[in-house]
């Protein structure tokens, strides 16, 4: 099995039909490097002609030392990291293609060096990131809600879910507001309520609003919808950006709160969100609506009444006090950028 770093072609060839993020797409992934000083760098591992393993990092240099993200921050990439994706579900070629392809990053970029500082936050479908562990790198587990959408009803669906929320998305034809799907212009009023609400709690935007536009403009159609909620005069209430992967919806941006009617606006964007899973043909590949998160504890309880499973990821870094104070710096630095 070979290693070898590539370019965005043929990262677009070698990416699976499933199993991977939204931001593994090679459009998505040039626009963050677009976006970010760091430099992309692609490496795929190979058996033969086949791809069997994946992994994009971005490289940069800051006072504090050498730096390889993958996400990069400031962007509001929830997830990156690796990709295998065996030819064999035996588990022994699987852990092979998973110990090289991190093995060979680590020693051709110096992963491990004392003046680099490393942070991946894997995929959900990445469960094995004990290689790095055996390399001294720190595991953090992270966690996730995943609604399950798989070969199941609306009603199904709904049922399963807290008592209140049940009631306000039954609401939904009982109102006079409208949900309906609009463009980048919408995006990009969806992006305004979202710096508003990190302002009031004096934190700083999420993303910037170019980026936000350039990968909307990049990304397939079947990549992304905005959900918009207006009144009978067309005045917004509220809206969400929701995200596709072969598998997974993601509430991505957007859902600050609102009522109309004494209703949560967006328990019913998440429902349009959640109908469209279910029923329109192309998305018919999207088993799961991520909920982008349950590791904020005055979130969870709004994310909790959606019954969905827990998921779990992992946040590989550098280890070290060194590193520690590396990684506020950095990022306190990208933060202000």
């Amino acid at each position: 099995m070979d290693v070898t770093r590539i370019g965005l072609e043929e990262w677009r060839a070698a990416l699976p039909a499933d199993g991977y993020e939204v931001f593994h797409d090679p459009d998505a992934l040039s626009v963050l490097d677009d976006h970010t000083d760091a430099e992309l760098q692609l490496y795929g591992a190979y058996k033969g002609q086949q791809a069997v393993g994946l992994l994009p990092v971005f490289v940069g240099s800051r006072s504090i030392g050498r730096t390889v993200l993958s996400p990069p921050v400031s962007f509001s990439v929830p997830r990156l990291g690796p990709v295998v994706n065996p030819n064999s579900p035996k588990r022994r070629k699987r852990e092979r293609i998973n110990r090289t392809l991190a093995e060979e990053v680590i020693e051709t970029l110096d992963i491990d060096a004392r003046t680099t500082l490393f942070r991946m936050s894997c995929p959900v479908e990445y469960g094995d990131p004990r290689p790095y562990e055996w390399r001294d790198f720190s595991l953090t587990p992270r966690f996730t809600y995943v609604l399950d959408l798989e070969a199941k009803s609306l009603e199904n669906v709904l049922s399963s879910f807290s008592k209140s929320l049940r009631r306000e998305m039954r609401k939904r034809d009982d109102l006079d507001l409208t949900i309906e799907r609009e463009g980048i212009d919408a995006a990009l009023r969806v992006y305004e309520d979202v710096v508003e609400q990190y302002r009031e709690h004096d934190d700083p935007a999420p993303l910037s609003r170019s980026f936000l536009r350039d990968l909307l403009s990049a990304l397939d159609g079947e990549r992304w919808r905005v959900y918009v909620a207006r009144t009978p005069d067309g005045e917004y209430q509220s809206g969400v950006l929701a995200l596709y992967s072969p598998d997974l919806a993601y509430f991505w941006q957007g859902g600050v709160t609102a009522s109309y009617d004494g209703i949560s606006v967006n328990s019913l964007l998440h429902h349009a969100i959640i109908e469209d899973v279910l029923t329109d043909p192309e998305l018919e590949s999207v088993t799961g609506y991520d909920l982008v998160g349950a590791n904020t504890e005055r979130l969870c309880e709004y994310k909790a009444k959606f019954n969905a499973d827990l998921r779990q990821y992992y946040v590989v870094e550098s280890g070290g006090l060194e590193m520690s104070l590396a990684k506020s710096a950095y990022q306190t630095f990208a933060s202000i950028k």
